[in-house]
């Protein structure tokens, strides 16, 4: 099984590229010189994924030399002659080639005859592999790029969902019309080149009939000889690292940090182009549309690079002492932090449009706590602290947090502001949603007051809401047990302004 996982990764690749080069040049194609070329490509495949020294310049001349015929022409006897040569020339790089026109001929045929099942069986062993608890180093490679590719798909999906800029570019990406241009006929196409170019690049000899194995001589040698190897690769996959080892080893996390820099880049220097540099939006979207994507899903994706951190970077390990890992995460953290803050003017652009709310309250203060913990977790890696510091560090800025808005009157917070930047009052923006103003109770009175000074000739049903609201507070504080300091402070307001301010209009 070593044999497989050290050369699966290389050809696996090597075979992909082929299969879509033979549909670029091939597929619904007339015959010419795409056909060498094609053949061309499959030397240059054997020869890069062959062994140190054993593609000799001899043996790709020969290679070369059963080509030609085809692009002299290609026929049938032209394309046999080229299939020949490659085959052979595959069997010269493995070292299974014998010596002889006739054993060659016999060799020859077999891995032909073969070379639909190849591919299959290969598969097979590769998921049995797969299976196992144990990876030897070179069949994690595929398994190092996982976490790159896996969270960088989840970064990228949100950014575009945040930033409807890179979704136009995504929409570019029309996954239908890819669809449309498959079909049974094209999918058979590559299905048999690539059971052609697998057995070329893995070229094994099945087990000959008894009566050819003795002619053959190659039947018991072979087969002590994969006992060996196979018993080999069990020894070897013994002391292998486990899967959860490869996924969050130091390469793979280097990996992720460089592709995830790359993206949040991408996003930090769009908004800082569009948001803080005040360049132009593309035709067809507004400033609106472009803070209203991407406030929350921001969010999510700093929760998640906080989260990757934590995991990846534990205190003590060997990734938090080496510093081009911590270098990457600080700057990876610091680009975090910068989306942050796009975050909350982003909500602050679209509160400027549609008001501000109880949750869009909840939201900037969440954001806050959000970038508060992104630093936090720089200064635990830099000071080398445990996770059980940071979880502390956070309780007590939230409790912070949470007791400071103990203080604060958001009802009547969110009154004014959206009083003071309505359309009647400012001429743009939105129209004030009297019903939700009526909603935030008694404190909305005062902001109340303020919208019927400054719309003269608007105040509508306002002037008798604020009565009723004004009316039911009185009476509640009627009662001694319905004291406190913010109505006590709204009982003198109403004691100074028994009535709103009403100015005639003009």
């Amino acid at each position: 099984m070593t044999s497989l996982h050290a050369s699966l990764t290389p050809k696996a690749i090597a075979a992909l590229l082929l299969v879509a080069s033979a549909d670029f040049l091939l597929f619904g194609q007339p015959d010419g010189i795409a056909l060498p070329l094609f053949c061309g490509l499959i030397v240059v495949a054997l020869v890069a994924t062959a062994a140190r020294g054993a593609a000799r310049v001899r043996r790709v001349a020969l290679v070369l030399a059963a080509l030609l015929p085809m692009v002299e022409a290609v026929s049938p006897l032209s394309m046999t002659v080229a299939l020949f040569g490659l085959a052979a020339f595959a069997l010269s790089l493995s070292g299974r080639l014998q010596a002889g026109l006739a054993g060659m001929t016999k060799q020859v045929g077999a891995l032909l005859l073969g070379a639909p099942l190849r591919l299959p069986r290969d598969m097979m062993r590769a998921r049995k592999a797969a299976k196992r608890v144990r990876l030897s180093a070179r069949s994690g490679t595929i398994a190092v790029w996982t976490l790159s590719v896996a969270l960088g798909a989840v970064f990228l999906a949100l950014f575009g969902a945040a930033n409807p800029i890179i979704d136009r570019w995504l929409a570019l990406l029309d996954v239908w019309l890819l669809l449309d241009l498959l079909s049974i006929g094209r999918i058979v196409f590559w299905l048999v080149v690539a059971a052609l170019v697998w057995a070329l690049l893995r070229p094994r000899l099945p087990r000959l009939p008894r009566w050819l194995r003795r002619k053959a001589g190659a039947g018991t040698t072979d087969g002590k000889s994969a006992v060996t190897h196979g018993s080999a690769g069990e020894a070897e996959d013994a002391g292998a690292p486990t899967l959860r080892d490869v996924i969050f080893s130091e390469g793979a996390v280097l990996r992720a940090l460089v592709v995830f820099n790359a993206l949040f880049a991408v996003q930090t220097v769009l908004d800082a182009s569009y948001l803080w540099g005040g360049v132009a939006l593309p035709e067809g979207l507004t400033y609106a549309g472009y803070a209203h994507r991407g406030a929350y899903p921001l969010i999510v994706t700093a929760l998640l690079a906080a989260g990757f951190v934590l995991v990846t970077l534990r205190p003590g390990s060997a990734l938090s002492a080496n510093r081009l890992v911590r270098a990457l995460v600080y700057v990876w953290i610091a680009q975090n932090v910068v989306l942050v803050v796009s975050s909350i003017l982003r909500l602050d652009l679209y509160v400027g449009i549609y008001s501000l709310t109880y949750w869009r309250v909840a939201a900037f203060i969440w954001m806050g706590l959000v970038g508060a913990g992104l630093v936090l977790i720089m200064a635990r890696i830099a000071l080398h602290r445990s996770n059980e510091w940071l979880l502390g560090a956070n309780l007590a800025t939230l409790g912070a947090v949470l007791y400071a808005c103990c203080f604060i009157n958001f009802a009547t917070i969110i009154a004014n502001y959206n009083v003071m930047h309505n359309r009647e009052i400012t001429g743009e923006g939105y129209a004030l949603d009297q019903e939700y103003l009526r909603s935030l109770g008694p404190a909305a009175i005062p902001a109340m007051d303020l919208f019927l000074e400054r719309t003269p000739g608007m105040e509508g049903r306002m002037v008798m809401e604020r009565e009723i609201a004004k009316q039911d507070f009185l009476a509640r504080q009627q009662n001694w047990r319905a004291w406190g300091f913010r109505n006590w402070r709204l009982a003198r307001y109403l004691d100074k302004h028994p009535v709103p301010v009403l100015v005639p209009a003009p």
